[in-house]
């Protein structure tokens, strides 16, 4: 039983790290591989369109062969995958091994929900999908820098290396779990009726505006900044530095402030970082050449306090808002909202960003060399940048309007599921 969580925790930051930190060695794989537009925006998009996809095709197999067992697949798949990555001679190749780690990393995921679904009850229950969702987090927040500082070491190839060893362990590890006992209704880890609760759905949301408005960014803000300011890789993650403290710091301080105070409560917490989204993604239009790096900092870190504040609360408001026995099913559901969108938003960022770019840059080689984030087409690639950001502003706000609707309306069922609850009525 004690190696449940470090085990699956251990799979499962490879998963957002994957989907943050690879972006930034595209500069370097370009140079190494080729530049040419499309497989080189797969090296990110075939790993996040495949997690996508998988997660739900992995759900359905999960009851069939079990839990423990997807989960053994997926994280060898994604531990082979990533070592293939490591040593790939080509693009083609390289984006094939990144299309077979995102099909093994959905299996991680569906299998990581399960597996501490099934394990844990009541307040253990919580208490690990609190950490899942921590680590989530710091994978995200982290895969930058770390990706950065294993290029600036190693090359770009260091990053698959590395998420391969530490997936390797984690397989190893796998030999040590036990065995899961049956559950009664299997088919309801990701029971998507929980989404008729308004309440619920609000809090699901509340991810999928982080993803919009930060992970899109995360991933690709070290790109912009080899483009637009020429920095390396290594200079790139530790610029990053400035996004994703914040995203470490943000969720103990929240957690020690509604504590002392009454009035800072988890709709305001949620509404503050909501707008940081909005404010933090206006200020990165000051991401311009000849304009210093120091006017993106404070967007940044607004950016890293809107994704940072809600992390963990998030979590805690969305079980609380669903009856007791649906608290696993409760967290499959928003886990699956929050990485599946964060996969989905990276993919469509990428996707339209290298259409802005290849407008502005009519040679087809300078465009993929562009796109790619390769110093020399700053101004292009800013241009492309502002459409982007400017859109994402929009699609924030959107989300935001939406989450606070929904909260406004959903007390009532947050009150007739309590209500249910007390009655001991499942239904």
């Amino acid at each position: 039983m004690r190696a449940v969580l470090p085990v699956v925790l251990a799979a499962q930051f490879v998963v957002p790290m994957s989907i943050s930190g690879t972006a930034i060695a595209l500069p370097v794989i370009a140079a190494d591989l080729g530049s040419d537009p499309t497989p080189l925006q797969w090296v990110v998009n075939g790993f996040n369109v495949a997690f996508a996809l998988f997660t739900v095709v992995w759900g359905a197999v999960s009851d069939r062969i079990g839990h423990r067992t997807s989960f053994r697949i997926g994280v060898v798949l994604t531990a082979v995958a990533s070592l293939v990555s490591a040593l790939a001679s080509s693009l083609l190749l390289l984006d094939a091994a990144r299309v077979f780690a995102g099909i093994g990393a959905a299996a991680v995921l569906v299998g990581s929900t399960s597996i501490l679904s099934l394990h844990f009850q009541g307040t253990e229950r919580a208490t690990a999908f609190a950490l899942f969702g921590t680590v989530n987090g710091l994978g995200l927040a982290l895969g930058p820098t770390i990706s950065g500082l294993l290029i600036a070491v190693l090359d770009w190839r260091g990053v698959f290396a590395a998420q391969a060893l530490v997936l390797l362990v984690a397989a190893v590890g796998t030999l040590a779990l036990p065995a899961l006992r049956s559950a009664s209704t299997p088919s309801k880890l990701l029971d998507f009726g929980l989404l008729r609760n308004r309440r619920f759905l609000a809090l699901c949301l509340v991810p999928v505006a982080g993803a919009i408005g930060f992970v899109t960014l995360l991933t690709y803000l070290p790109a912009a900044l080899s483009a637009v300011a020429s920095l390396t890789p290594g200079r790139a993650g530790l610029f990053m530095l400035a996004m994703t403290i914040p995203v470490l710091i943000a969720p103990l301080t929240v957690a020690k402030l509604t504590e002392m105070f009454d009035a800072i409560t988890p709709d305001r917490v949620v509404l503050v970082s909501l707008g940081f989204l909005v404010l933090g993604n206006l200020g990165m239009l000051a991401l311009q050449p000849g304009l210093p790096l120091a006017a993106v900092v404070v967007p940044m870190i607004l950016l890293g306090l809107g994704f940072g504040l809600p992390i963990g609360l998030v979590d805690g408001e969305a079980l609380a808002a669903v009856p007791p026995h649906s608290s696993g099913t409760a967290a499959g559901v928003l886990n699956l909202f929050r990485i599946g969108s964060e996969a989905v938003m990276v993919a469509g960022y990428a996707w339209l960003l290298t259409i802005l770019v290849r407008g502005e840059v009519p040679d087809r080689a300078d465009a993929a060399a562009a796109a790619a984030g390769q110093p020399g087409f700053a101004d292009a690639y800013a241009h492309a940048f502002t459409e982007v950001i400017a859109l994402v502003v929009v699609a924030v706000a959107v989300t935001a309007a939406l989450i606070v609707a929904l909260s406004r309306t959903g007390r009532s069922d947050v009150s007739s599921a309590n209500a249910l609850s007390a009655t001991g009525d499942p239904h």
